[in-house]
């Protein structure tokens, strides 16, 4: 199983740089940042850029997978967040990996003015915003897009990704629909288990909602006609509901749990010396150091 870890964009670059080295130089496979605009408890603290912080980190490092976990259509249009991402993808040497979700409400979700979405029209946001940024990643001339929501005209993407046919998407999707567009265009699927889950421990109530995801993507990987083993499986952690950073064993406990239930791939967040995502330092070490083995 390849594990990765999710760098938050909260400290100057000075200080972060070496954070996204490090996590190259220990071995874990892919290194994620969110992006937000501001982001729950830490909206009144430093926050940075999705997007020039993962150029930085393209430059400051040289083999590890990078990305957004997750990007979402909360304040991006697809055009020039496509642009964005083709160069990203130059500048890594083709190392960048979009992940998306639909986003949620609150936080940075109204930043531009907008009135609230309703969950039928942000489910219908996602699905073409998904679907655009497939075709404007993909085609190097487009003269025009016309959707419900977005719309474009002479956009182009030239000279195109250097991962060919398009940078890889990873999907984050918990319900049938969001599901049914990462079996569709996802090279992953992303999930961190139930986003109506009452923030306490509960591993065996994470588990059993990883598990009924689990075969909602088997089942529609069938019904698409898609090979369930060509999407990678990706499980975002979260240290209150299970213990991932608590210590070595914990961690290889649950994640010996998850590899069973057909996840790939692991996220673990770099541990903060305060909420949220508090854990110890030393405990992350070892488990990358193990992991190298």
């Amino acid at each position: 199983m390849k594990v990765g870890v999710v760098i938050l964009p909260d400290q100057r670059w000075s200080e972060a740089k070496h954070l996204w080295r490090e996590a190259e130089d220990l071995g874990f496979a892919h290194a994620w940042t969110y992006d937000h605009l501001t982001w729950r408890d830490l909206r009144d603290g430093p926050w940075f850029g999705a997007v020039p912080t993962l150029a930085a980190a393209a430059l400051a490092t040289s083999s590890i997978r990078i990305g957004t976990l997750v990007a979402s259509p909360n304040f991006r249009h697809p055009v020039t967040f496509a642009k964005e991402l083709m160069s990203l993808d130059d500048i890594s040497s083709g190392r960048i990996t979009l992940g998306i979700g639909a986003g949620g409400s609150g936080w940075d979700a109204n930043a531009l003015g907008q009135e609230p979405w309703s969950a039928k029209e942000r489910a219908a946001r996602f699905a073409e915003f998904v679907e655009q940024l497939d075709r404007l990643l993909t085609e190097p001339a487009i003269d025009s897009l016309s959707g419900e929501f977005y719309c474009a005209k002479d956009a182009r993407a030239i000279p195109g990704c250097v991962q060919q046919p398009r940078l890889p998407f990873a999907i984050a999707a918990t319900g049938t629909k969001g599901i049914s567009l990462a079996v569709k265009f996802g090279q992953s699927w992303v999930t961190h288990g139930d986003p109506k889950a009452a923030a306490k421990r509960d591993e065996v109530a994470a588990h059993a909602c990883a598990k009924l995801q689990m075969a909602k993507v088997r089942e529609e990987c069938q019904t698409q006609g898609r090979d369930f083993n060509s999407l990678s499986k990706t499980y975002l952690t979260d240290s209150i509901r299970e213990p991932w950073l608590a210590s070595v064993s914990d961690f290889h406990r649950l994640s010996g749990k998850y590899e069973e239930l057909g996840f790939t791939d692991i996220v673990l967040h770099y541990p903060r010396l305060s909420e949220p995502y508090k854990a110890d330092i030393d405990v992350y070490y070892e488990i990358a150091k193990l992991n190298q083995r």
